[in-house]
């Protein structure tokens, strides 16, 4: 069953992941640092890099190593998100620089970024090359992301196109990065290492609209950080860029009213923001596009010279992405 088999790779990260940063010194660098990890979340990257190696037919714990580098470096970009969007919980706990400093969550930042790379470092060296070479590109284009979605911030005129290219180099790269990882090390021929980094692309794509829509129709309960976060930071998400080039006059002058505020109610601001994306039904757009990334990743992975059956636990772990509430 796909559930044993996730059960155990997530059981091999668990436990791997305890390891790292113990034991180093001043624990008031490191203690924030581990902090972090020790929140778990999805793992969904670790994972990632655990069944392409499987896929392609590879001892999945002879990946840990570089597993642990794709979740240590996707931890180091939460750490200093969290900071940039003044953001107070990350995965239903307060963040790093709530709990302990800017300056902690700064210097803890840059200690797990150090840590990824001295992971990725441990590859076996017939592959570090080309694997170097792929997780210092994703560390520079998610920067290159985060830079946009800053700027961004700055803008009213960002376009549907710009946003998805936004969250491509933020968040997509990534997932792709952690997939081609583990068939790199497995040996897989480069096209199919190719394919299912595409795959990881819409996949991430998909993913990080979902957020977007959690954001906003989710539960705080169970998506883990508070609604309406994007909304109250003028984040120009997919939502956000659709109704200003869709709203008519009345609703754009209310959106506009909202955005240039800088005294309100949290609450009213969430409330009529969100009223609009229903009246415009961007909800259900929404869906449809993220329905569009999910298929499209579906190709690249139909496209792997694989036999089908061996997909099914990625195809079904897709689903539960596409279809979560957290």
């Amino acid at each position: 069953m796909m559930e044993d088999k996730i059960v155990v790779f997530e059981k091999i990260i668990d436990k791997s992941i305890k390891r790292v940063l113990k034991g180093y010194q001043p624990r008031t660098l490191f203690v924030p640092a581990e902090y972090i990890l020790s929140l778990g979340g999805k793992r969904l990257r670790p994972l990632l890099t655990l069944m392409a190696a499987d896929l392609f037919g590879k001892n999945p714990e002879e990946v840990i190593d570089a597993a642990l580098a794709v979740e240590i470096f996707h931890n180091f970009s939460l750490v200093h998100d969290d900071l940039m969007d003044k953001a107070d919980l990350r995965r239903g706990y307060p963040t790093v620089h709530q709990k302990w400093s800017d300056n902690s969550a700064i210097l803890s930042g840059d200690a797990l970024v150090i840590e990824a790379y001295k992971y990725i470092a441990k590859v076996p060296e017939k592959v570090l090359p080309d694997i170097l070479h792929l997780f210092s590109s994703t560390a520079m284009e998610i920067c290159e992301g985060q830079q946009y979605d800053m700027d961004f911030e700055q803008r009213l005129d960002v376009t549907e196109e710009e946003y998805i290219e936004m969250i491509r180099l933020k968040t997509a790269v990534l997932v792709g990065c952690a997939l081609k990882i583990g068939a790199i090390i497995a040996g897989a021929p480069a096209k199919d290492a190719d394919s299912i980094y595409q795959f990881g692309i819409n996949i991430g794509l998909a993913f990080q609209l979902k957020d977007d829509l959690l954001d906003v129709y989710g539960d705080t309960k169970t998506f883990g950080k508070k609604i309406g976060g994007d909304i109250l930071c003028n984040k120009k998400t997919f939502l956000l860029i659709r109704s200003l080039k869709s709203a008519n006059k009345a609703q754009r002058e209310e959106l506009l009213k909202w955005l240039v505020a800088t005294e309100y109610n949290p609450e009213d601001k969430i409330k009529f923001i969100k009223n609009i994306y229903d009246e415009l039904n961007l909800k259900f757009t929404v869906e449809n596009l993220i329905e569009k990334y999910y298929l499209a990743s579906l190709e690249y992975l139909s496209s792997i010279n694989i036999p089908d059956n061996r997909k099914k636990d990625l195809i079904i772990l897709s689903e539960n992405l596409m279809y979560r509430q957290k």
